[in-house]
C-alpha cells in the first residue's frame, strides 16, 4: 500500500502527476473543490490554508532579522544537533543539489544550508533564515505543515499552496524535546523533483529520530519542577497546580494536554483546529472555554498570545514518550495506565493518542521481551492485538507457547471472518504481514 504521506507513489509518471496536480490546484483555488490525485494530507492542509485566508500568491515575510536571529538561534535547542544534521544531510544535500533547512515550532526558518546554486534560487523565493514558512503564512509546505500537524510530510510540486513554490519538492519531519515531548521544530530537505521519492521522507524521518536521541543523551535529566498533569488512561485529567489538586472536565482536559504538548504556545486558530472536530466553530467558543478555565485555575491558568501554560508543566504522557525515546521500554510501560484521554475526539488529542500508542506498541514488539509482551497483551488495549500475541509466542520457550498461539489463531479467525487478511505463518514482524485493525479505544 502506498504511504499517504509520500508525495509520489511508486509507478506514477512524474510529468503526468505534475499536470494533474496543477489542474487540481487550479480547481481548488478557483472554487474550493478537491480533485484527484490530491492526497488526503494535502487536501486537509489546503483547506486549513483557505480558512486562514492564505493567498496562492503569498510571499514569505522575514520575521527575525539578523540581529534577532543570531542570539535566538544560538539558544534554540536545535542548535545542539546542527552538527548532526550537517553530518547526516550535508553530503546528501550537496550531491543532489538540495537544501537542509531547520525551522522552529512557529515555522520560522533558522538555518538554510546546501548547494550554492540551489541556495541562490531559494533566496529568490524567500526561503531564507528568519523567514516565516508556517502553514498559516505560506500555505502547504513540508516544514510548515510538519509543525502544523506534528507529523512527517512530503510535498511535491503543485501540492504546495503557494504557486511560487510549485517548482520545488520538500520532505520534513518534526523534532520533539525527548524530555517533554514538546515540539521543537522540524528538519527539512528541499530541492527539485529528485526528492519526490518515498526514500526522501524515510531519510528525513530517520534524521529527526537521530536528533531526538542525541538530545536525550545531551540532557537526560527530568523536566524542571512545576505543576503536573495526569491524563493517561482517564477521560478527565488531574492537574496538580499551586498545591491544589483539580479534576478537569473533558474540554479543559483537552486544552491543558494540548498546551502541555506545546510549551512554546499555540495561537487561537491552532488551538481551535486541534480542539474542535467542527472546523467552523467560532473563536468566541474557544475564548469562553479559556475564560472558564481561568476562573477554575486562577494563577495557574493558561496565558494568552499565544495560549500557553503559566509555568513548567510536567505531564505523564511526556514522561512516557521521553522513556520511549531513550529506549527505556520497561519504564515507559510502567507509566502507561492506558490511552491518552480515551474518550476524546478532539483532532489534536486523537493524533497525539495514536502516536503514543503506536510508539509504545512498536517498542514493546521490537524489544521481544516476554514479560513486557505479557503485560501488553493482558491489558485492555493489547488484548486483541494479534501481532503482539504473535510476538509473545515467538519470545516464549516452545513448551510455553500454546496459550499464546491459541489466542493468535482465535484472533486470526475472528478477523478473517470479517474479511481482514490473515498473515501467513512466519517470523513476527517479518515481511508480508497483514495489517490488522486496532480495537476501538475512544
Amino acid at each position: 500500500m502506498d504511504d499517504p504521506s509520500v508525495a509520489l507513489p511508486g509507478g506514477t509518471d512524474p510529468a503526468e502527476r505534475t499536470r494533474e496536480l496543477r489542474r487540481a490546484h487550479a480547481a481548488f483555488t478557483r472554487d474550493g473543490r478537491v480533485e484527484a490525485p490530491v492526497r488526503a494530507v494535502i487536501a486537509r492542509s489546503w483547506r486549513r490554508c483557505a480558512r486562514a485566508r492564505v493567498s496562492p500568491e503569498c510571499v514569505p515575510r522575514v520575521e527575525l532579522a539578523e540581529a534577532q536571529l543570531r542570539p535566538y538561534r544560538e539558544e534554540h535547542p536545535m542548535a545542539r544537533v546542527m552538527p548532526l544534521f550537517r553530518d547526516l544531510v550535508g553530503a546528501f544535500a550537496a550531491n543532489g543539489a538540495h537544501l537542509l533547512a531547520v525551522c522552529d515550532a512557529q515555522g520560522r526558518l533558522l538555518w538554510v544550508e546546501g548547494e550554492p546554486g540551489t541556495l541562490r534560487r531559494a533566496e529568490g523565493l524567500g526561503f531564507v533564515p528568519g523567514a516565516r514558512w508556517a502553514e498559516t503564512a505560506m500555505g502547504t509546505n513540508a516544514p510548515g505543515t510538519a509543525v502544523a500537524v506534528g507529523e512527517p510530510v512530503q510535498v511535491f510540486g503543485a501540492e504546495h499552496f503557494s504557486r511560487r513554490v510549485h517548482p520545488w519538492t520538500c520532505a520534513a519531519a518534526p523534532v520533539r524535546d525527548p524530555r517533554t515531548g514538546g515540539l521543537l521544530g522540524a528538519v527539512d530537505i528541499t530541492g527539485g523533483d529528485g526528492l519526490a521519492h518515498p526514500h526522501s521522507l524515510a531519510f528525513v524521518q530517520a534524521v529527526a529520530r537521530a536528533a531526538e536521541a542525541q538530545l536525550a543523551l545531551l540532557d537526560p535529566g527530568p523536566p524542571a519542577a512545576g505543576d503536573t498533569l495526569t491524563a493517561l488512561g482517564q477521560d478527565e485529567a488531574l492537574l496538580v497546580a499551586g498545591g491544589r489538586r483539580v479534576r478537569l472536565g473533558r474540554r479543559h482536559s483537552e486544552i491543558m494536554v494540548l498546551l502541555a504538548q506545546h510549551p512554546a504556545g499555540l495561537s487561537g486558530e491552532e488551538l481551535a483546529l486541534a480542539l474542535y472536530e467542527d472546523e467552523s466553530v467560532s473563536p468566541v467558543t474557544l475564548r469562553a472555554e479559556i475564560s472558564r478555565l481561568r476562573t477554575l485555575l486562577g494563577p495557574s491558568a493558561p496565558l494568552s498570545r499565544p495560549y500557553r501554560t503559566a509555568g513548567p508543566l510536567a505531564a505523564d504522557f511526556t514522561a512516557l514518550t521521553r522513556n520511549l525515546a531513550a529506549g527505556a521500554v520497561s519504564a515507559a510501560l510502567h507509566r502507561y495506565p492506558g490511552p491518552l484521554l480515551p474518550a476524546s475526539t478532539a483532532p489534536g488529542i486523537v493524533r497525539l493518542r495514536r502516536r503514543i500508542e503506536d510508539q509504545a506498541r512498536a517498542a514493546v514488539i521490537a524489544r521481544a521481551d516476554a514479560g513486557l509482551l505479557t503485560d501488553w497483551v493482558c491489558s485492555p488495549w493489547g488484548a486483541d492485538d494479534p501481532e503482539a500475541w504473535r510476538a509473545l509466542a515467538s519470545a516464549l520457550p516452545p513448551a510455553d507457547r500454546s496459550a499464546a498461539l491459541a489466542r493468535v489463531r482465535a484472533l486470526d479467525g475472528e478477523l478473517g471472518a470479517y474479511g481482514v487478511p490473515v498473515r501467513q505463518p512466519g517470523r513476527p514482524g517479518g515481511r508480508g504481514r497483514a495489517t490488522y485493525p486496532q480495537p476501538a479505544r475512544s
